[in-house]
């Protein structure tokens, strides 16, 4: 007989109690309603601190006539930030058990991320990578220790993999100390060639097996740091605009550019969402392609921000370049981030020429608004609004013919 103080057998169906520490061992790749994890979450928030800088540091940049030395060195710490998001939303896709070592470990690695974000300026300013490349230190071997955690409790080829992400891990970032130690004009050539290294890593660690990644999880993750970026962008253009209109009294000529802007990010954040793309990634061939063409798309929808706010500094008169290239600064990256996301997700669900042409000759026409001067970037969100009404019509079109013709062939 039980005593009446003792708890109640859990259902099947119920969640069980969180133990403190767990074994990490691939999660299924087939588990149903798989979501972010609020960790998750503050993780890519703490990202955004670090894309933030460096946003700051691209618009300085190029508002002093600085403009291919800061998109240079924007690139390099975008990299930098991106692959390191990139490391743990894989891993975090296949092992996270969620118990207490887990969620430690990651909190070091948002400390390495802040540890970035307050180098980003040193970066930019002496090319003095000390604080960016000590800050990546910490965030890598919490990355390593995670794979080699999840090393001791695979076995076979899986134990194979899980051992050369950590040596792989930890060999690159012996190699990136090249940009703390080799002289100056070594640096490019050293980013170079450890970028590439680093986009090994993943290919050369699974070849033999695969990680459980949950195509789901991944997609999820990657459209809500594709939020979270063009949020950003909001955030910077807004602050741009405020203190502009604060300063120099320029409501009217600064109205058409926020307006603009909004047409772009709100167009952007649509045709991102438009299609569910987690059907598409099947395979690591797949899934890899389109997890490394969003360094394009992450960079290219904060990059908006940054020349949104670069249009704010030449409209007040404080920026040393001409009007078409403060205009470029919002057309070019508006341009790549349509060809990008078409590349990756719309292409595979477009019906006919008709519906796979609409993003490509937009970012040609959102490219050519750039001549159009003080209105290109109201120009440019005029474009891409009529894009995502392009793309809409277009798709009802065609949902309206397939139901036609599926009460024809019912009805015969």
């Amino acid at each position: 007989m039980t005593s009446s103080s003792a708890p109640a057998p859990a259902s099947p169906g119920a969640p069980q109690p969180r133990r403190p520490l767990r074994r990490l061992t691939a999660r299924g790749r087939e588990e149903s309603h798989r979501v972010s994890s609020p960790l998750e979450l503050f993780f890519d928030l703490c990202f955004v601190v670090a894309i933030a800088q460096a946003g700051a540091e691209l618009v300085h940049a190029v508002v002093s006539g600085h403009a291919g030395e800061g998109v240079l060195n924007y690139a390099m710490l975008f990299f930098a930030i991106w692959w390191a998001w990139m490391n743990f939303t894989w891993f975090a896709s296949a092992y996270d058990n969620d118990d207490v070592l887990y969620r430690v470990v990651t909190l070091v690695q948002i400390a390495g991320v802040l540890v970035l974000a307050a180098g980003v300026s040193q970066a930019y300013a002496d090319h003095d990578f000390m604080a960016v490349w000590l800050g990546y230190v910490i965030m890598r071997l919490a990355l390593a220790s995670q794979w080699l955690r999840a090393a001791r409790e695979a076995e076979g080829p899986e134990r194979t993999m899980a051992l050369r992400y950590a040596g792989g891990v930890l060999l690159c970032q012996v190699g990136w100390a090249g940009l703390v130690v080799l002289p100056q004009h070594a640096r490019p050539w050293v980013f170079l060639v450890m970028a590439i290294a680093e986009l090994c890593v993943p290919v050369y660690a699974e070849k033999d097996h695969n990680t459980s990644w949950h195509p789901h999880h991944i997609a999820e993750r990657f459209g809500l740091f594709t939020i979270i970026v063009l949020g950003e962008t909001i955030a910077a253009a807004t602050v741009a605009v405020k203190s502009a209109v604060a300063e120099h009294d320029a409501l009217t000529e600064l109205l058409p550019i926020a307006a603009g802007g909004l047409l772009i990010v709100f167009s952007a954040w649509w045709i991102y969402f438009v299609v569910p793309i987690h059907g598409h990634l099947r395979s690591n061939r797949q899934s890899f392609l389109w997890g490394y063409g969003h360094y394009l798309i992450f960079a290219s929808a904060a990059s908006i921000g940054a020349g949104l706010e670069v249009a704010v500094e030449e409209a007040v008169g404080k920026a040393h370049l001409s009007a078409q290239a403060a205009s470029a600064a919002v057309t070019l990256p508006t341009a790549l981030y349509l060809l990008t996301v078409w590349a990756l997700h719309s292409r595979y669900f477009k019906v006919g020429l008709a519906q796979q042409l609409v993003l490509p000759v937009t970012a040609l026409l959102v490219l050519c608004c750039t001549f159009l001067g003080a209105w290109a970037v109201p120009a440019a969100g005029l474009v891409s609004a009529a894009a995502v009404a392009t793309g809409t019509a277009l798709t009802a079109r065609t949902a309206g013919r397939e139901r036609r013709a599926g009460a024809v062939t019912g009805a015969s």
